[in-house]
């Protein structure tokens, strides 16, 4: 009698598309991008003090860090200080330009690509109120400074006169943006990045 022999079916293995490979990177491309829009935007929500006006775009600066990580926080900041290097009027005052870097206040501005890169660094996006805590900490002592330095130079101030000007009037206002960001940070990590904010 004969024995009937089915050949087995070796269905094909699925590859992985390149697409999905890059899918990581775009999204974080995106993610960036949307953070240098807001930066954007804090930098048009000022309040003018005297050389050196009370602005949001140093907490979407953190913010950045927090969610983004390494390398994507210092990316994002760093198109925003690109954009006004180039002239588009993206810093405080709808100012732009290279001439900005060398302003009074340019010092904060090279501070906020520093923060960003320290931030990004300490945190790396794990949901850690210390690590959050140490690492904008960190980044404002790097803001203010640089920004403190700027002014000394720029302004030929004394140390005191300086962080007279540039750090005490900001203390307060600086505490609660680090304290905000934190808590954004907390709530979106597992609500909005998880499961897909490690690229």
């Amino acid at each position: 009698m004969p024995i009937n022999k089915t050949l087995p079916i070796f269905a094909p293995k699925a590859t992985k598309q390149p697409m999905d490979n890059n899918m990581p990177n775009l999204r974080m491309m995106v993610r960036a991008a949307l953070f240098t829009v807001l930066v954007i935007i804090g930098a048009y929500i000022s309040l003018p003090i005297g050389e050196v006006p009370i602005v949001l775009s140093d907490f979407f600066v953190m913010l950045a860090g927090l969610l983004l990580g390494w390398p994507w926080a210092p990316v994002s900041v760093g198109m925003y200080l690109l954009l006004g290097a180039i002239g588009l009027p993206v810093f405080a005052g709808g100012t732009g330009g290279l001439q900005a870097f060398y302003g009074p206040t340019g010092g904060y501005l090279l501070g906020f690509g520093v923060a960003s890169v320290m931030i990004a660094l300490v945190t790396n996006k794990r949901n850690s109120w210390l690590a959050d805590a140490v690492g904008l900490v960190l980044g404002s002592v790097a803001i203010f400074t640089l920004g403190i330095a700027g002014l000394m130079f720029k302004l030929n101030l004394s140390l005191g006169a300086a962080l007279t000007a540039g750090l005490v009037p900001f203390i307060p206002f600086n505490v609660t943006k680090m304290l905000l960001a934190a808590a954004v940070a907390h709530w979106a990590r597992p609500n909005l990045l998880l499961p897909n904010n490690n690229p």
